[in-house]
């Protein structure tokens, strides 16, 4: 997989309805909310950063993060998904490292959270490849993973 194939480019009028007809394997639409929720909830908190990612030209995937301080004093990832027909591919992997790269210029970005359902074996794969670390922090059904960037 040719990384550099893949980008991320703010949601906008030509890309977010693509976005909310991705699908995610019937195995992990029990672990997130449909792309459409999350769009509708960054036009009302505006703190939220949505993104399409882009395989080649293709949209692939969503996601989203805050930036804003929020629980254990991070900010967090609200959404990463790549669509089912594309996963398998280290497509996630590297819209994620270009995810942490906007946040990075986020003044004073300490922590960045992740939350996720302890079941998810490809979101648990995921961070913890890219350095988050569990310390037993759990909100409702979700753990959350940390990494510290200062």
């Amino acid at each position: 997989m040719n990384t550099a194939k893949v980008k991320i480019v703010e949601l906008n009028a030509d890309n977010w309805y693509t976005c909310c007809e991705l699908h995610l394997s019937e195995e992990q639409a029990k672990f997130m909310e449909p792309n459409a929720i999350s769009i509708a909830q960054s036009k009302f908190e505006p703190t939220l950063n949505p993104f399409a990612i882009y395989y080649e030209e293709k949209v692939v995937g969503f996601l989203m993060f805050n930036s804003s301080i929020e629980e254990l004093d991070g900010h967090w990832i609200y959404r990463i998904m790549v669509d089912k027909d594309f996963q398998g591919q280290g497509i996630g992997k590297a819209a994620t490292l270009l995810m942490m790269a906007e946040m990075i210029k986020i003044p004073d970005l300490k922590k960045i959270v992740v939350g996720y359902h302890p079941e998810n074996k490809a979101a648990h794969y995921l961070y913890s490849s890219l350095g988050f670390i569990d310390y037993g922090d759990r909100f409702g059904k979700e753990m959350a993973v940390v990494k510290n960037i200062k």
